[in-house]
């Protein structure tokens, strides 16, 4: 499995050609977002260099003149802050806006090419979950990878290489030393993100598995339920959860480790800056503004900044280049069977004679079984031949290759002496009506369905149809009557889709009628109503019909019996019945023997409701309005109201922090190991700041102390190679075992639900993960919290176990982990500050209040921007 997904990764696309479907438009955005990002990555070295100026004016400027001198550097700052305000406004517009265009042209073009792919595409090489997803996760991707991320990515290289531009200018030595670490820090950042890579893609294979078990149990509960595989189900889950729960605790050690070598480098490279730096000033003549702008262009743009933001970016193109290699090749596959092909023949009148000539066919998903070796057979135009069999025998093929769903490998299928190839395929399908055993009602009403068999038919012709089809008096019941909303999740019977469907066919008015075990599934009473329904359709009309249910067809003008892809026996009923020892004959007496059981065990039913006939029929007509009466209620509807009532409920988190109380020991250490970390970037501003006023000491004292700040900055890179594994390691920790406790009770509390439950279209294991809005994060804890106590409020399954989990497990490891880290970052900071100039630290500080605005307002628009675009 894990090679599998390894091969997988191989294929993808280069990278420029995530721009093919880029128009003129968004070429010119694409400049304008270019040039932008490389000026706005430039402003970084010149702020490098205006505050390599500023630290001289103070360390050579008299206390008299300094605030003049002070002052002009300073306004070089407000320049350089309008001009990099704009560019950064144009950077990410111009690609957030291009990006949103391309995936969504994207995304347009393969589903229009999905759609005129041939059936057999869907047999062989996507299935429709694999679609919806492409359509759903990897456009996000795909736009992830060519939208604003290309700026920021172009805006580090030019950042980049303008502070080693600048850093060479000011002094080649020290930065020739510098840029020495360099490759200390690409080799441990790529070694380590294929570390992280390979965790996450096991982690990742084990959260699918886990996921195709919650998928298989929910989808079949009933037969679970019934063999009382519960326990069975349960004990599978958490196998996949504890793998995937060591993957997740691997992953936090190994990233945790990674970043405190990556910072350990980093701050290792100035402590070296600051002992050779000032060899450099006493042995050279560098001055303190020198050395400053060398660490801040090298260290802090060229490794810290640059090549620290560019990983996760690069892997972010690597992402979509995988995500785009599938739904590339789609979109420029020519199907083998175009719809949209307006080549082809078109006949002005179509009589509607049919004829397999010497056919052979496989399906491709079993290319060694022959369905047909040389099948051949003739339908008269205006009769009705009925195909009857065994189960694989190749009868539905019939209607398959009739439809053209299928072309044979040989022969030729013809209609009016014309080969099927060579009709226009969007005509002929016009000419041909499908009435199948389980036919689909689109999530529309009962009228949109109808409509959909013609293109603008009336009102006046829907009721015709519905009237031929004996649905016109159900329909009328309902409360909103053609206007009711039908679908996924319906509660009309099966006779009642049926009819729907076969109303379908009729305003479809063709020629030719495809009946493919239209009845097989329904009760006698719905059967009886469907085949008058039927029988009216049928009326001159050359019909195919094929049946499993040998009392439906009697009256067909040929009935032919198929055997392993040939006909064995042909002609009318009441000749094939005169052979006891025919095929035909045959299937007649265990279709009968079959239903005379059915009848002996079901006596007591039968009796009791030939007793209460009168009774039955008035129960059945209230039945029937309750039922309507449900199945006004949309899908949409109950989604969206419980969705409503979810959002207005907040969870404490106090109800969070119970479930992952046994790791409360860990959660502590791991705060303890965020804090130092927290601490650590003022303590090393703090020591940078002062071996920068040791810069303009005398030479003797500079040596001394030097060193000192050296030593001091070097064992604090030390503490920080300790400290962050520990805190990814332990948050790890309590995070994989609260995510694997929520999955866990979650899905125990899920398959003893009782089976009305997973009625409920919400509840079900297909519906639930196609949703993007379900990952807000009080939703998520409270619908999982709800369904772990004894009330289930109608959620999906799949999102619960998968998204939702996800999301609350992200808080207690990754988002705790951060906030920790940030409060004491933040108080280090201001004791730090206060400590050094109080009057300085308020004026910062008001400034300050507009960034933390400023990124309110940003996270809102790019919040409610997001959600837009889902």
């Amino acid at each position: 499995m894990a090679q599998t997904t390894e091969e997988k990764y191989d294929e993808k696309v280069p990278f420029y050609k995530l721009f093919s479907f880029a128009d003129k438009l968004d070429v010119t955005l694409m400049i304008i977002g270019v040039i932008c990002a490389v000026a706005n990555g430039l402003s970084r070295p010149l702020m490098a260099l205006i505050f390599g100026k500023l630290i001289n004016t103070f360390g050579s400027t008299g206390p008299s003149n300094i605030v003049h001198e002070v002052s002009k550097v300073a306004l070089l700052f407000v320049y350089l802050g309008i001009g990099c305000g704009i560019a950064l406004f144009l950077q990410v517009t111009c690609w957030m806006v291009t990006g949103e265009r391309q995936a969504t042209r994207i995304r347009g073009l393969y589903l229009k090419t999905i759609l005129k792919q041939e059936i057999s595409y869907f047999d062989t090489e996507a299935t429709s979950g694999e679609v919806i997803g492409r359509m759903s996760e990897n456009t996000i991707l795909i736009q992830d990878a060519i939208s604003e991320k290309v700026g920021k990515f172009i805006q580090i290289i030019s950042y980049f290489l303008g502070g080693y531009v600048i850093a060479f200018t000011k002094g080649w030595e020290l930065s020739l030393v510098l840029l020495a670490c360099v490759p200390c820090f690409i080799i441990i950042g790529g070694f380590m993100s294929m570390m992280m890579a390979r965790m996450s893609i096991r982690g990742q294979i084990a959260y699918s598995e886990a996921g195709a078990v919650v998928e298989q149990t929910v989808g079949a509960i009933r037969t679970v339920a019934s063999f009382t595989g519960e326990e069975k189900a349960i004990e599978k889950y958490h196998k996949k959860l504890k793998i995937a729960y060591y993957s997740t605790v691997q992953q936090g050690l190994a990233s945790g480790t990674g970043m405190g070598l990556l910072l350990l480098i980093v701050i290792g490279t100035n402590a070296l800056a600051m002992w050779y730096g000032s060899k450099l000033i006493i042995a050279k003549g560098y001055n303190g503004g020198h050395v400053f702008n060398i660490i801040i262009s090298i260290n802090t743009g060229g490794i810290l900044m640059s090549l620290g933001q560019a990983t996760p970016i690069l892997n972010a193109f690597t992402t979509g280049k995988v995500a785009a290699y599938k739904m590339f090749e789609t979109i420029k596959r020519k199907p083998k069977i175009d719809a949209y092909d307006t080549s082809g023949t078109v006949l002005e009148n179509i009589k509607g004679d049919i004829e397999l000539k010497d056919v052979y066919f496989r399906y491709p998903t079993r290319p060694d079984v022959h369905i047909f070796s040389g099948f051949s057979f003739y339908i008269p135009s205006g009769t009705t031949a009925a195909f009857v069999g065994q189960s694989g025998s190749g009868k539905s093929t019939i209607i398959n290759l009739l439809e053209r769903f299928y072309d044979p490998e040989a022969g030729e299928v013809l209609i009016d002496d014309v080969n099927l190839k060579n009709f226009q395929v969007r005509w002929i399908r016009e000419q041909i009506g499908l009435v199948c055993q389980e036919p689909v009602l689109f999530t529309a009403s009962i009228k949109e369905n109808i409509a959909y068999g013609k293109e603008g038919a009336s009102d006046e012709e829907i009721t015709t149809a519905i009237t031929l089809a004996n649905a016109k008096i159900f329909i009328d019941q309902l409360p909103q009557g053609l206007d009711t909303m039908v679908g996924h999740g319906t509660q009309l019977s099966g006779g009642q889709i049926q009819r729907i469907a076969i109303a379908r066919a009729i305003l479809k008015n063709p020629r030719i009628l495809l009946l493919d075990e239209a009845t097989s599934a329904l009760d006698a009473e719905s059967e009886s109503v469907v085949q008058e329904a039927l029988e009216k359709v049928m009326s001159q009309k050359t019909t195919v019909v094929v049946a499993h249910r040998l009392i439906t067809i009697r009256n067909a003008d040929i009935i032919a019996v198929v055997h392993q892809g040939k006909i064995v026996e042909k002609g009318i009923h009441d000749e094939l019945i005169k052979d006891p020892f025919g095929a035909y004959s045959q299937l007649i007496s265990l279709q009968e023997g079959s239903e005379e059981a059915k009848e002996s065990h079901n006596s007591e039913t039968d009796e009791s409701k030939n007793s209460f006939n009168l009774d039955s029929h008035v129960t059945r007509t209230s039945f029937a309005k309750s039922i309507s009466q449900g199945s006004s209620r949309t899908n949409d509807d109950v989604e969206s109201s419980e969705l409503d009532n979810v959002k207005g409920q907040k969870v404490s988190i106090k109800r969070l922090a119970k479930l992952n109380k046994p790791e409360v020991p860990v959660l502590l250490l791991g705060s303890i190991a965020a804090a130092v970390h927290g601490v650590i970037f003022p303590m090393a501003a703090l020591f940078l700041s002062l071996a920068v006023n040791t810069f303009y000491e005398p030479p003797e004292k500079l040596r001394k102390d030097s060193e000192f700040w050296s030593l001091l900055s070097l064992g604090l890179g030390f503490i920080t190679l300790v400290a962050i594994p520990v805190q990814n390691y332990l948050f790890g920790i309590a995070g994989g075992k609260l995510i694997e406790r929520i999955r866990s009770l979650t899905f125990n509390k899920v398959v003893h639900q009782e089976i009305s439950w997973f009625d409920h279209p919400s509840n079900s294991s297909v519906s639930a993960c196609s949703q993007p809005h379900l990952s807000d994060l009080d939703r998520a804890i409270h619908m999982w919290l709800t369904t772990c106590s004894h009330t289930v409020t109608g959620e999906a399954v799949c999102a619960r176990l998968a998204t939702d989990a996800s999301t609350v497990r992200n808080l207690v490891g990754d988002t705790l982990a951060l906030m920790v880290q940030n409060i004491a970052t933040v108080t280090a900071g201001l004791v730090l500050a206060f400590t050094a100039n109080w009057i300085l630290s308020f004026v910062v500080l008001s400034v300050s209040s507009l960034l933390l605005i400023h990124e309110y307002i940003k996270t809102k628009f790019l919040k409610g921007f997001s959600a837009e675009a889902k």
